[in-house]
């Protein structure tokens, strides 16, 4: 990693007249059961299923990488000493359309296209010995803001839309459902020095999530992305390479300098007032007769060198060429793959079982005709370069014939090899100007398939016949009247407007069917709901403004089990208070059973136990069976330390029957509990520390703490007050720990 940012994830919000910000993020695993099936996948589809478009793009052939604008080298980088250019930050080169646009992680290979070979190392066979990771195919991340939306992101890039509960709530917990598309959301109200978090949780319900369909879609608008922007890259290319741009010159300014230069010469030195180079050139080339100041020019000008019209040659070939296999070897069957997606989307369109994603066939129809449209600019782009670069082949000729015949180095007069017709036509079109331009200015082509050919008048069958008739009987064909053809001439050609026409189009059609998702989505969040909350913000007050954590375990059965913890402080010391509820499938708004603990903890001195107290800095769930306390010795002055507890075999004492119907929030529940241990009807239980680690800081103030309690990657990191941070593998020994 070199800290340059790889992505950014856009917050799109119905309404963005409030100011937001994140509150919370969380990212859910993929953890649905796999059937296994007694067939074998012997085609190794990977979840492809046979006759869509990805299945075909398989076997299809790859499209050529395109170079990428920041591995572009100029002659400073090539030849400049080390140290002594300077190199621009690099900027962004793609345009919004395509930052913007809902994508999976880029995979090229799924659109048919070579994939880059950067970061790559081949192993001794001569494979690639980077592993694709899949922990995170299928997985979920949800952004939470300020203003109670919920952001829905699949594989953590692709957005799946907003859900919001409500503009004075913001969700502080959420947990999905293992095994089905549902989500329990505790939303809040207030600010962090008094919140008041819902104990009943909001069962959000994504039905589609169940279903193949939301990545179907995501895969088929990150191909479509992939080969929209394999396009506009493309023809920005030959835009660059035909006009040129800040850093490079292109090849469509080397003809008219050539011609400037010459009427500059005859306009300064030999007085012409209004110079014509192409009726001098047309005239050498009919009469083979010179001016005076065309002679001079062919005999001395700079321009004239071998080694300029060398440069002159190959700049324009490898132009042209560049033009001719770009537009038929990677622009026109990019647009052809991408025809096939959109093909796909069409016949989704017209579906019922996809009624969800709000597909517009009118829309995709449209779509379909700007590709079409773009694969016919591309092959009518690639024989224009082609028969441009045989006319400037024949234009050399001609010149060298000419630049030699007034030059004359020997007796053997060079002979002709050019054909007048061609030197004249790429004089009147290719020289001055050329009609290449036209593909990269002007409006869009609005054009269609039927303004290309004649009018017939003629219906196809009958055409067919008489097709037929002909072929037998060559005679009668003699003096039928030949179809007069339309002047395409006129038809406007600007690909490059097109391309672009074609991505913002497109984009607003995958952005419209991502959004399903939410769109489909259920909940049971009301305005009486967060009134509920701010009633219940008054008895904050009594309560220390702390930290809440929660942890919520999936048990048999569809049922849920959430545990909350919070430190508390006391005259007698510090407890750590942990509730556990209990919520049954039947019943998941409320819950059914309230089992509330009241711990403190206290350190050991060898076997016997220490006669000072403990300050309890930070909790957090470790995993489903322990909870990280960092405390301090009170008194002592030294380190802090950090310790695990296991709760969830604690014996937790039940409270009232009723004490979740007339509850509404968690710090209710605390209030509550707190009261009745104050009048003795909740007893604690002390419970001592038996396995510590040392801090090298947090001496003094407060903690942050940071847990990873993945199996195999169980981390606890500590940060103090004076910014030292320590990290420390729970599963190793005492001493395996860093700082920093």
């Amino acid at each position: 990693m070199d800290g340059s940012k790889r992505l950014t994830l856009p917050l799109r919000s119905s309404s963005d007249s409030q100011s937001r910000k994140i509150v919370s993020v969380w990212w859910f695993r993929d953890e649905r059961i796999v059937k296994a099936s007694s067939i074998p996948d012997i085609l190794r589809r990977n979840n492809v299923v046979a006759g869509t478009a990805h299945a075909i793009l398989r076997t299809l052939p790859l499209l050529d990488a395109l170079q990428e604008d920041s591995q572009r080298l100029t002659a400073t980088d090539l030849f400049a000493f080390q140290g002594t250019q300077t190199k621009p930050a690099n900027k962004a080169t793609s345009p919004s359309v395509i930052d913007e646009w809902p994508t999976l992680p880029s995979d090229p290979l799924a659109a048919s296209i070579t994939a880059p070979p950067i970061g790559k190392s081949a192993d001794s066979l001569g494979g690639s010995t980077d592993e694709v990771d899949e922990s995170n195919v299928n997985s979920l991340l949800v952004v939470a803001d300020n203003c109670g939306s919920l952001y829905y992101f699949l594989d953590g890039t692709f957005p799946l839309g907003t859900i919001t509960l409500g503009s004075d709530l913001s969700v502080q917990s959420l947990f999905k459902d293992r095994t089905r598309p549902i989500f329990f959301a505790h939303p809040s109200t207030g600010e962090k020095e008094s919140m008041s978090t819902s104990l009943r949780p909001v069962v959000i319900d994504t039905p589609l999530l169940g279903k193949r369909h939301v990545r179907d879609m995501a895969k088929l608008a990150s191909t479509a992305r992939e080969l929209v922007w394999y396009c506009v890259r493309a023809v920005r290319e030959l835009h660059t390479t035909w006009f040129g741009s800040e850093a490079f010159s292109g090849a469509r300014n080397l003809g008219p300098n050539w011609i400037q230069a010459l009427e500059t010469k005859q306009k300064d030195q030999f007085g012409q007032e209004e110079p014509n180079a192409i009726l001098d050139l047309t005239t050498l080339l009919v009469t083979g007769r010179a001016t005076d100041s065309l002679l001079d020019f062919l005999g001395s000008g700079e321009q004239m060198s071998e080694r300029g019209i060398q440069k002159w040659e190959s700049t324009m070939t490898e132009a042209l060429i560049k033009l001719r296999d770009y537009s038929e070897k990677r622009i026109a069957p990019a647009c052809q793959r991408l025809h096939l997606v959109l093909e796909e989307l069409q016949g989704w369109a017209q579906l019922s079982e996809y009624a969800t994603f709000e597909l517009s066939l009118k829309e995709i129809n449209a779509c379909l005709e700007l590709i079409t449209r773009t694969i016919v600019l591309a092959a009518w782009l690639a024989a224009t370069a082609r028969q441009e670069l045989f006319r400037f082949r024949a234009f050399l000729h001609w010149l060298r014939f000419e630049t030699s015949a007034a030059n004359p180095a020997s007796d053997n007069a060079p002979q002709p090899r050019h054909d007048i017709l061609e030197v004249n036509n790429y004089f009147v079109s290719g020289l001055a100007t050329s009609s290449i331009d036209r593909w990269f200015t002007g409006p869009t082509p609005q054009f269609s398939l039927e303004s290309l050919g004649t009018d017939g008048g003629m219906p196809f069958l009958d055409a067919v016949q008489r097709a037929r008739t002909v072929a037998k009987d060559s005679q009668m064909f003699l003096g039928h009247p030949t179809l007069p053809k339309k002047n395409v001439e006129l038809l406007d050609r600007n690909m490059n407007n097109l391309v672009n026409e074609l991505a913002a189009r497109c984009k607003e059609l995958f952005d419209r069917a991502a959004g399903a998702t939410t769109r489909s989505a259920t909940n049971r969040a009301d305005a009486s709901f967060a009134a509920d909350l701010v009633s219940r913000m008054r008895l904050m007050d009594r309560l220390t403004p702390s930290s809440v954590r929660e942890r919520t375990v999936n048990i048999e059965e569809g049922d849920l089990r959430q545990y909350l913890v919070l430190p508390l402080s006391s005259e007698q010391g510090c407890l750590l208070f942990i509730v556990r509820l209990l919520y049954k499938n039947e019943a998941l708004e409320s819950p059914s059973e309230v089992g509330v603990v009241l711990l403190e903890p206290f350190s050991l001195a060898g076997l016997e136990e220490t006669s000072t107290g403990l300050d309890l800095l930070e909790v957090d769930f470790l995993d489903d069976e322990c909870v990280v306390i960092v405390y301090r010795v009170h008194g002592d002055g030294g380190p802090a330390n950090i310790a695990t507890i296991t709760y969830c075999e604690l014996g937790y004492q039940s409270m009232q029957a009723d004490l979740h119907v007339r509850l509404v929030a968690r710090e209710e529940l605390m209030l509550e509990a707190v009261e009745q241990w104050k009048q003795g009807h909740l007893s604690k239980t002390r419970l001592p520390i038996k396995r510590s680690r040392a801090l090298k800081g947090g001496k003094t103030g407060g903690v942050s703490l940071a847990l990873n309690g993945r199996q195999g990657r169980r981390v606890a990191c500590v940060l103090d007050s004076k910014g030292r941070l320590e990290s420390f593998d729970m599963e190793g020994d005492d001493d395996d720990a860093e700082s920093n």
